[in-house]
């Protein structure tokens, strides 16, 4: 029943996604400095300095059923992946307030940057502006943009996952217009 609520989601919230290619695997990750959640300040250099690799990912909003459903899992196997040291970081488009929604929902204990000016989503090529035709539709689901991410833009990450080594380097890329295909937690330990 889960999986049928999932897929009737999905169907309702398909988006045509006009986004950039993102990143691949040998690429070297864009630098970035930002605030998290939690008021700390996050530098993925500094970080990557610290940690064996960071796992960086791009979500929707917590509007997002499958956006929910895999920042949940990546909590719930927080341990491991920390264990294996990776640093987790969640990059949105959404406000403070509704990252704070999200919070809740999925019981994320790692950092979240709302990424305001689309700076980062930017630099690693996951942007992209939605049509006008699917706005409205979202808004019909009861989903609005403009509410959600605090401006009218109406632009969304692809929901990329990438995990970056200690030397900058991207060593696991996952790039999917497909909003619905994520990378799973094995996957990411696989390659830590």
């Amino acid at each position: 029943m889960k999986n049928y609520i999932l897929t009737i989601l999905g169907l309702l919230f398909t988006a045509p996604v006009m986004a950039q290619a993102g990143l691949k695997s040998g690429d070297i990750a864009p630098q970035f400095t930002a605030t998290d959640n939690s008021g700390k300040n996050i530098d993925l250099k500094a970080k990557l300095k610290m940690h064996k690799a960071v796992v960086l990912f791009f979500y929707r909003g917590q509007w997002c059923p499958y956006c929910n459903k895999q920042m949940q899992h990546i909590q719930d196997s927080l341990q491991l992946l920390t264990g294996k040291g990776a640093y987790v970081i969640g990059v949105t488009p959404e406000t403070a307030e509704n990252i704070g929604k999200t919070v809740i929902k999925t019981k994320a204990t790692y950092a979240i940057i709302q990424d305001k000016d689309y700076s980062i989503m930017k630099s690693y090529g996951v942007n992209y502006v939605m049509d006008a035709p699917t706005v409205k539709k979202y808004q019909a689901y009861g989903v609005d943009l403009k509410k959600a991410n605090g401006n009218a833009d109406n632009i969304l990450p692809v929901p990329a996952t990438y995990v970056i080594d200690s030397t900058g380097k991207i060593i696991l890329a996952h790039f999917d217009k497909d909003y619905s295909k994520r990378l799973s937690v094995k996957q990411i330990l696989a390659v830590l």
